[in-house]
């Protein structure tokens, strides 16, 4: 009854077209990908406890306070303009659920639509323990992956929007190169990890506090920068052995295009690392190597996409092994 009821309030709502469904799939992207980042310049900015509780910015006031607190001003606005955007996030989220419903599309894209809200519902309950717990270095770890998570699921939504509903499932690549692709994307957790972790032991808390200073990961930096370095080399390994594979095997040039795309974001989230390292981890580099590591996930979740797709045309023959 209560599902019949939103139904009929949704059909109330103009028929998206698949431009427009698509259009609001990648919106989401963006923005799963976009307060990542928006969180990144809260970090280097010291603006972390800029709103030192939640859901409340101060105890009392849902909003800034301005100069009655002994937080600095410009904290108070970084960190509660990061939140706000978190409206944007929820309200796009919602958009593509209203869109896909509305167009009754299939049930696996309503369900993968439906972790898009609930998954920034979770994001949001982890950015408010991340700030009850003083910004301690895992939570801020959690809460940077937990971001990289909604973008893979991001992309994959996007995929499943612009596949036609009445199509059937084509495995483009053999099962080999699946597992070669999956491998390639647990790597690429590992790199995250290990990048959270350099993090945490780096000189950027998210607060500068010396009377409550935000405790951090008490190991080698430097030692933790050439884990990180060498799992980029290992994720990047298998995206190579993966791209000659494709090619010695004539693989379709929408799966070619992806890898030399992730191949190209890799190359340029090294560069962007190495450059950090040796100039003390500049704030601006910060904030371009989260958002690299942003693009990195959603161009290896496109490769993971192109392995399996819905199509109406002729099954292409199966790449052989």
């Amino acid at each position: 009854m209560l599902y019949r009821g939103y139904l009929s309030l949704v059909d109330r709502l103009p028929l998206p077209s698949l431009r427009t469904q698509r259009i609001i799939a990648l919106l989401t992207i963006l923005t799963q990908g976009g307060i990542a980042v928006t969180g990144s310049v809260v970090r280097v900015t010291a603006s972390g406890l800029g709103c030192p509780t939640w859901p409340q910015c101060f105890p009392g006031s849902l909003v800034p306070v301005g100069v009655s607190s002994n937080v600095h001003t410009l904290h108070q606005v970084v960190e509660f303009g990061n939140r706000l955007l978190t409206f944007v996030v929820v309200a796009v989220a919602a958009a593509i659920v209203l869109a896909v419903t509305r167009a009754r599309r299939r049930r696996e894209v309503i369900v993968w639509a439906w972790l898009m809200p609930a998954g920034t519902v979770i994001q949001a309950i982890l950015g408010g323990i991340t700030v009850l717990a003083g910004l301690v270095w895992w939570t801020v770890a959690i809460h940077m992956l937990a971001s990289m998570l909604m973008v893979w699921l991001a992309v994959i939504l996007y995929t499943k929007v612009g596949e036609p509903d009445d199509g059937v499932m084509v495995q483009v690549l053999p099962q080999p190169l699946r597992w070669l692709t999956a491998l390639s994307a647990v790597a690429l957790a590992g790199v995250l990890v290990l990048g959270t972790m350099v993090t945490g032991a780096g000189p950027h808390a998210g607060d500068k506090s010396i009377e409550n200073p935000v405790p951090r990961l008490d190991l080698d930096i430097t030692m933790l920068v050439h884990l990180h370095a060498e799992a980029l080399v290992g994720y990047l390994a298998l995206l190579v052995g993966l791209t000659f594979a494709v090619y010695a095997l004539h693989a379709p040039a929408a799966v070619k295009t992806r890898l030399k795309v992730v191949l190209a974001l890799v190359a340029v989230q090294a560069g962007i690392g190495l450059v950090q390292f040796w100039t003390d981890v500049p704030a601006v580099l910060v904030v371009l190597h989260v958002a690299g590591a942003g693009l990195c996930t959603a161009a290896t979740a496109a490769v993971w996409a192109a392995g399996r797709v819905r199509t109406t045309a002729p099954a292409p023959e199966p790449v052989p092994v």
